[in-house]
Parts: C-alpha cells; structure tokens; sequence
C-alpha cells in the first residue's frame, strides 16, 4: 500500500524546472522593461557629456543653465552669467540645450 502512495505521489509531482518558470520570467520582464532602457539611456548620457565642447548650453542636475566655457576631462567651467563662472563635475550635466531649442526635459 505504501508503495502505491508513493508511486501516486511521485507521478503528481512537477518537474523541478517547471518551479523556476516563474521566477525566471519575472527577471526576463525586469530586464527588457527596467535594466536594459535604464542602461541605455545612461549610455546616450555618457555619450552626450563626452561630446562636450566649447559654446554648449547645458543645463546641470542642480537646473543650473549655463554656456560651456572650458573642459577639461572631468570638469567643466560653466558660465551662468557675464562673469559668473562655476565648475561643475561632467557627471552633474543634466542635458544639453540645443542651439535656439530648449532641453528635453523642461
């Protein structure tokens, strides 16, 4: 009788790769849906702030705007108006402004 209740019970059970269905599904949406938009526009940021170049208008994480007046390979030296100039870390460039436009995220 016993032997029967096993065999039963052993017949009933999943295989054990079906139980991790789920949660491997769930790290597929995570990454096509979070990780891998969120590393791509970290990517498109990097490229931007290495473009850097004299005369950019940029605006800062702090919303900050102001016209690139030097850079160098970690700071910039940003123009806020006539005779005010600050460095900022490249990092901290929030957008750039294209000419006559205004930043993406205004």
């Amino acid at each position: 009788m016993l032997e029967l209740l096993a065999a039963a019970a052993s017949a009933d059970a999943p295989p054990a790769w079906i139980q991790w269905l789920p949660i491997i599904g769930m790290i597929a949406i995570f990454w096509f849906l979070i990780i891998r938009p969120q590393m791509k526009r970290q990517k498109e940021h990097q490229q931007k702030v290495a473009g850097l170049k004299k005369g950019d208008q940029v605006v800062t994480a702090g919303g900050l705007i102001g016209k690139v007046v030097k850079v160098t390979d970690d700071q910039v030296e940003l123009e806020l108006a006539q005779g005010v100039r600050v460095k900022a870390i490249k990092a901290t460039i929030g957008d750039i402004i294209p000419p006559g436009g205004s930043a993406a995220n205004d």
